[in-house]
């Protein structure tokens, strides 16, 4: 199988296992009448795993570290590190007040390029909200990568932050064999 053929098998067994129809309120507060249960191929190791050799090929060169958003960025970015060799920080959406007391956790961050990973893109609002929060620990921000870019502004709210956004498939990919 081709590099293309690869991708659109994973695209449909991804699109398989995680979408859930009927009525869900997501994160920018909008009603979706489907969903993608991303837990689902996080939760697979074998799905997560094929996820992440595919993504690592997106990874900019010069990333020093890979930095997951809680919750769902965690795993994949856990599982991009094992194909990268790059070190991993998992980011909370807000420090903790207690222990360490920090936002992000693992690998250093200030002075270093930063990747932002995240599982599923809409409106982009919490990767903008992280990437400012990890700019100001003194983190290099200038890309974020994701598993599923559902195309609804995310790139775009990105952008205005400097940020680009580099999705391993976008909606259209899951939907593409349905047409068929």
């Amino acid at each position: 199988m081709t590099d293309r053929e690869n991708l659109a098998a994973l695209a449909r067994e991804i699109d398989a296992t995680c979408r859930l129809t009927g009525t869900f309120v997501l994160r920018s507060g909008r009603t979706a009448d489907e969903y993608f249960d991303k837990y689902r191929f996080e939760a697979d190791p074998r799905l997560l795993d094929r996820v992440a050799a595919h993504l690592a090929h997106l990874v900019p060169t010069g990333t020093e570290v890979l930095a997951g958003l809680e919750m769902g960025g965690i795993p994949v970015v856990t599982a991009l590190g094992r194909h990268t060799g790059l070190p991993c920080a998992f980011v909370r959406k807000s420090a903790k007040p207690y222990g360490t007391a920090r936002l992000a956790e693992g690998a250093d961050l200030a002075g270093r390029q930063v990747l932002v990973v995240e599982d599923v893109v809409t409106s982009g609002g919490q990767v903008v909200i992280s990437t400012g929060q990890l700019r100001e620990l003194g983190a290099r921000v200038e890309h974020a990568l994701c598993v599923i870019d559902r195309a609804e502004g995310g790139a775009e709210a990105l952008a205005g932050h400097g940020v680009a956004l580099r999705a391993l498939l976008r909606r259209a990919d899951l939907e593409a064999h349905r047409a068929r």
